[in-house]
Order: structure tokens, then sequence, then C-alpha cells
């Protein structure tokens, strides 16, 4: 199939908005298969590496066909990392904006209780990993009664961090007449077995990439000792001297000390891995998203599925001991079809993981050497130059959606017995206000918070000072949609 727009898929108004806003111009070859197959409620197994644009693939058929009128969840996806589940929310929030619908993420290290409170109020769609979505099925918070699409993102990893049996328990608490979609990397024979105990007669689709990732991206590898590599990182950063770089190590502690060491020497940066609270993890994402600094030392927590734009380097200060986890790392930089670059510090004792890699790849890694004397001193001014700017903020991907929208809070919620129809009731005997200008609205227990569109905000924000909602006055404020929409 060769759809050269996404109007070709005959999409919704809403949906087709959303999709104009996000920029996305044409369909990626997985899209091209994937989105027609899931408007026509088939099941589909798609074999793609990452950066494919498969989240769009299927959230884009999804926020097509979840009716907005139903109260519970209607789509359920699956993701390995709590970061992974998160970009997908985030992704799928954006593409059902205009149709309001209404996204819950639910991951661990997460309190359960503001997740099981998000799970009571209406919505479509929940994004989560294994273990909290069976967590949230056994409590009986989470009711998957009205499930008709599951998807199953990252299958391989599942099995690699060895969800697998917690996969067989949550397809088995689905209806059975539900789509399933399931996307992997690679499919070992576990996950094909999986297939083939809970889908109907899947199209399988395989997209190879005519220019993949590790074709598009120069791969570089030095010698140095794992003492001499702080040394060779400094030496690599100056030369190089990158607008936006990963720098990945294999544990923890390395990324403390590569971390320490840098913002000794003033450099913009920050820190992610497994062992910060997952608060902490989702500011340091967004902030490097935002482009609030240049340099973040990480884990490979932030290797697989995140979606950051222009990583012009990828130092791997220590080499990956799975040949998966290099691609994937990589996969940072050289993103939407635009060129990168990734250097690898290879130890001695290394040798072997680079071997692998190789065979891996089907290619071998140049050989590089650590920058001249020379070349680090004609590099220095530049370097200097730019470690002490100010980064320039990148826009996020939802900002083109947040025009003409302005987000109000009201200090009244279900305590006080707040409904959407009083909302929607105050909002619409507003002059020039329609129920089309209503945006997402949420119910909390003490507030609640509506969107408000078509460049209607300010307006009925003023009105609101002095307009009674459910017979009473309420105070009502405006929030920070950037800030909102990151936590």
């Amino acid at each position: 199939m060769n759809m050269r727009l996404f109007s070709e898929f005959k999409l919704s108004d809403p949906v087709q908005k959303a999709i104009e806003l996000l920029e996305f111009k044409t369909p990626t070859k997985v899209q091209q298969e994937v989105i027609p197959t899931v408007l026509n409620e088939k099941d589909i197994v798609v074999k793609s590496q990452t950066g494919s644009g498969k989240t769009a693939a299927f959230g884009i058929p999804l926020c097509e066909l979840i009716e907005w009128e139903e109260n519970k969840p209607q789509a359920l996806v699956l993701a390995p990392t709590r970061e992974l589940a998160i970009q997908v929310k985030e992704d799928l929030f954006h593409l059902g904006r205009f149709k309001r619908l209404k996204v819950a993420a639910v991951y661990g290290k997460s309190p359960f209780h503001m997740q099981e409170r998000q799970l009571k109020q209406k919505t479509h769609m929940v994004v989560g990993t294994p273990g909290r979505v069976i967590d949230h099925i056994e409590q009986g918070t989470l009711d998957l009664s009205q499930v008709k699409y599951l998807v199953i993102d990252e299958a391989d990893e599942m099995l690699n961090m060895g969800f697998i049996d917690q996969l067989d328990t949550i397809i088995s608490s689905v209806p059975e007449g539900r789509v399933t979609m399931l996307f992997s990397a690679t499919m070992p024979t576990r996950i094909e077995s999986l297939c083939e105990a809970y889908m109907k007669d899947p199209m399988i689709v395989k997209i190879e990439e005519e220019n993949s990732a590790t074709d598009r991206i120069e791969q570089v590898r030095i010698q140095a000792s794992q003492k001499g590599k702080l040394q060779l990182l400094k030496e690599i950063t100056v030369v190089e001297n990158p607008d936006s770089c990963i720098i990945f190590c294999n544990t923890q502690v390395q990324v403390d000390e590569v971390e320490e060491m840098l913002s000794d020497l003033h450099y913009g940066c920050d820190k992610i891995h497994g062992g910060m609270e997952q608060r902490d993890r989702l500011r340091v994402m967004n902030d490097f998203k935002s482009g609030f600094y240049r340099y973040l030392i990480a884990t490979d927590v932030a290797a697989r599925g995140i979606d950051v734009d222009n990583i012009s380097l990828v130092v791997n200060f220590d080499v990956p001991q799975d040949p998966e986890r290099y691609v994937h790392r990589i996969g940072r930089t050289g993103r939407k079809g635009k060129s990168g670059k990734a250097i690898t510090f290879v130890a001695h004792y290394e040798e072997r993981y680079i071997h692998a890699i190789h065979d891996y790849i089907g290619k071998e890694i140049e050989e590089g050497s650590r920058p001249s004397f020379e070349a680090i001193e004609q590099a220095k001014a530049a370097f200097e130059e730019k470690i002490f700017e100010i980064p320039e903020a990148k826009e996020s991907k939802g900002a083109q959606l947040n025009e003409g929208i302005v987000k109000l809070h009201i200090n009244a919620g279900k305590k006080t017995k707040m409904r959407a129809v009083d909302i929607v009731g105050t909002l619409c005997n507003i002059e020039g206000m329609t129920a089309d200008d209503i945006g997402i609205i949420n119910i909390m227990d003490i507030s609640t918070f509506v969107e408000i569109l078509h460049d209607k905000g300010d307006m009925v924000y003023q009105v609101l000072q002095k307009k009674p909602i459910k017979g009473r006055m309420r105070r009502v404020s405006k929030v920070d949609l950037e800030r909102d929409q990151r936590f």
C-alpha cells in the first residue's frame, strides 16, 4: 500500500487537524500498513525497528475508532518501561486532542491512589506497564470490560524484562472480541507463540528500512582504558561541541560519576537512571526535551522509545553488553531521516561486546582515534563560547496544538457535586460560546479543569470572574498548559 498523504485514510476532521498541527507529512511505511488494517479492525503483528513511527501507526486509528460517549476504557496499550508508557500517553493525548479523548498512564513508582482517582473518571485509553496494570486489575480499579483494542508495544523488550507471564495474565482479562496489535523489533519464538495463542489470523508486516539507523548514523569506536574514559569524554565533547548529546553508561554509579565530573566543569547537564524517583526522571526528560541543557547522562532507561528530536551526538561511555541495546542507544540520534553521530569508548575487556555488536548490525564499526592536541586547541574557543550560552528552548511536540486553547481551573469538584453538565451549561450560556468551543473536562474531588478552544479562553476567564457556576461564585484561574502536560 502506498499512501502519500494522511488525508487518503479518510480520517475525521478532529484527528486530521491534530495530524496537521503535529506536522506529520507523509505516512511512514509502518503507518501505511497499520492504519488501514486497524481501521478495518483486524489483528496485526508488526516487526519494525525503533523510530519507524509506530506509535502514530496505532495511535491514529485508535483515536479515530474510540467512541467519545463511552466512559470506560476502550483501548489498552502495554509498554515495557515507565518512560515509554509516559511517552505513548503523551502522543495519544496529542492525536486525540480535538476529539477530547482522555488518556491515563499507569506505571510503578507513581502513587497508586492518584492513578485510581484518574481511572474513576471518564477514560478512553489506558497506557501502562504490565506490573502496574495487573495491580489495578487485581484491586478492581481498572475496568477492562469495554476494551476493544489491545496494543502490545516493544514485545521483545517485554520478553527480555521477564514480563511474558504478566502479558498472559493481562490478555486473559481483556474481552475476546478485541482487535490486537503487537509491535516488536525482533520476533523470538516466545513472541510468535504469544501471537498464535491470542490473535485471530493477524496480518504480518515486516518493515525493512531502506535507510536504517545503523546506515544513517556515522559510527566510530575509540580505544580507551576504563580510567581514561573521563578524560577522553572531555576531549570528544570539546571537538564535537554538540548542540544536544546523550552519554550512555551501563551502571547508575557510572552515570553519577560522569554527571558529577561534567557538572564540575560547568557543562549544562543532568542525569537519569533507575535509582531516581519517577517524578525526578520525568522532570529530567522533559527538561532535556525542552532544551534546558545540552548533555544528558543516562543508563539504558533512556535508550528505548524516548522521542527527543535533534540529538546530534550519542556517546557510549560503556559498551552495552546486549547488541540490541547498542542499536536502541544510537537510534536516539539520526531520527526522522536526519543524520547523526555515535561514538563508542571501548576498554580492552569490552572487545567481546563490540564483536557481538558487529555481528548483530552486519558491519564493523569504524575505528577512530582520540582527538589530537592541535584539534582540541583549535576547538576550545568555540566550545567555551557555547558552554556558557543559554541553550535555545525547544518547542514541545504539542505546542502548536495548544495554540488557541486556554485551560481553566475551577475550585469545585465531585465533593461539591459538580458535574460536566453544570460546566457545559454555564459555558454555553456565555455569549459567543458553543459546545464545540469546549475541550476536555476533568472533574476531580475538589477541582475541575476545562479547556476552552478557538481563542475564546481569555474571554471566558474574564466572564467567569463574575458569573456563578451551579448557583455559586467559584474561584477560576488559568493553568500553564505546557507545564501541566509535562506532569
